[in-house]
């Protein structure tokens, strides 16, 4: 039988981050629960979570600077809490590798849902693995630029074998490319096909997600020549490649 997820619920809040932590317990999540960013990393230190609940706006450390520190350090998924769901904070937390978000007070089943559907994406398939053949393996490894993705371990690595963080919004979009070579997708057919939500502040974090995607792989990625933007279109894999 395998072990219920572990997840980190930060919010200054005490009612708030409770009610979170006893729904969640509830629903069979082993759960967490932390006053603030120092809290937050003493919990780390000791071992990494399956996710992260994260309220942005906290009086000793604000969100943002507990999600960029997180990400420096491992791949672990975070939802952002936002009160007031500014836009601006919302796109500053998903270009920082958040991986969704939801306004409070939240609807307890919403977050839910989003938990699992972030955990999906995280986690990669145990039946896929055991059934693996050599030659499966190796066509489970995309070529994209400078990099190798790794489609099984959910991993971006170099020539040289040397792996280089990946946040899980970031996989979903590099696996749609791999599966959709040389075919033009718009941003709403990206979204579609990574199974991210429909609002309106990822529409632009495609973007910027890409941006991240490009610093990564590309050989030179002030001149994308792997994923290429198509006026109009949107974005274009090319294996090869080669220029437009």
């Amino acid at each position: 039988m395998s072990q219920s997820p572990h997840i980190i619920v930060v919010d200054d809040e005490a009612p708030a981050r409770e009610m979170v932590g006893d729904y969640l317990k509830m629903h069979g999540f082993n759960v967490t629960l932390c006053d603030g960013g120092q809290s937050l990393r003493c919990e780390t230190e000791i071992a990494m979570p399956d996710l992260v609940v994260l309220d942005l706006n906290m009086p000793e450390e604000d969100g943002l600077s507990i999600i960029r520190d997180l990400k420096s350090r491992s791949n672990v998924p975070v939802i952002m809490l936002t009160a007031t769901a500014s836009p601006i904070d919302r796109v500053v937390g998903l270009e920082l590798g958040a991986d969704d978000y939801i306004a409070k007070p939240c609807e307890l089943r919403e977050l839910m849902a989003r938990i699992r559907s972030v955990l999906r994406r995280a986690t990669p398939a145990p039946a896929a693995a055991a059934a693996d053949t050599k030659a499966a393996e190796k066509e489970q490894l995309v070529r994209f630029g400078t990099k190798w993705l790794d489609l099984n371990a959910q991993a971006l690595r170099d020539d040289e074998g040397n792996e280089h963080p990946l946040t899980a919004s970031e996989f979903g979009l590099l696996k749609v490319f791999a599966a959709n070579p040389k075919r033009v997708l718009s941003r709403e057919r990206l979204l579609e096909l990574a199974n991210a939500r429909d609002a309106e502040a990822f529409d632009r974090a495609v973007d910027l997600r890409i941006m991240r995607i490009r610093r990564k792989i590309e050989p030179d990625p002030s001149k994308p020549s792997v994923i290429r933007t198509v006026r109009g279109g949107g974005y274009l894999f090319s294996p090869t490649g080669e220029k437009a």
